[in-house]
């Protein structure tokens, strides 16, 4: 488990759990902080490429999820991994088999998939994420166009949206204005055209 951007794993390994019994719940961020004042990601460039930062992200999930395992096999504590904390908690008996399969630990544990992703796929990451959060901060907005209130699925969405498009389309006598609006709230909602 080694990597350009790590001077030695087992150290980097030992230098992360010493900062997490430290600070036993930290995020991503001050994390990374305190692993670059231990001397840890010194190639990072100021400011990163979204590329640098990838392999950053993914190499300390890695080595948190190898952590996780390590110190549950050897009933020492559970590590809770997310990207806005990270909690180190006191190990309890019958925790090992509380666990379930992890996607995403199977994912980080797999250094090809950091290996394997280019510069252009962290870019079109960064805009889907961006695109996505785009979508959920005007969700509100589109579901008041249609007279609707979360939570609701896709179904009644699309329901609701038929209705108010007969009732609104100019050749039944509705207004056009209103239609476009309706258009593009469902759009909005659903990633595509309603049909």
């Amino acid at each position: 488990m080694s990597d350009p951007l790590l001077p030695g794993a087992e150290d980097f390994l030992q230098q992360l759990e010493k900062i997490l019994h430290k600070h036993p719940g930290i995020s991503e961020y001050d994390l990374i902080q305190q692993l670059k004042q231990a001397g840890y990601f010194s190639q990072l460039s100021v400011p990163a490429l979204p590329h640098e930062l990838f392999r950053i992200h993914f190499f300390l999930f890695h080595s948190l999820y190898l952590l996780r395992d390590k110190l549950l096999a050897g009933e020492q504590g559970i590590l809770k991994i997310h990207t806005l904390e990270i909690r180190l908690l006191p190990y309890q008996a019958g925790e090992a088999e509380l666990q379930q399969h992890d996607a995403l630990r199977a994912y980080y544990l797999d250094l090809d998939n950091m290996d394997a992703t280019s510069e252009d796929d962290v870019y079109q990451l960064l805009s889907d994420f961006w695109n996505n959060l785009d979508r959920i901060s005007h969700r509100q907005q589109a579901l008041d166009a249609l007279g609707l209130v979360d939570p609701v699925d896709d179904v009644i969405i699309k329901k609701e949206y038929r209705r108010l498009a007969m009732l609104h389309h100019p050749d039944r006598g509705g207004d056009n204005d209103k239609l476009q609006q309706i258009n593009q709230a469902v759009e909005l909602l659903l990633g595509k055209k309603c049909k």
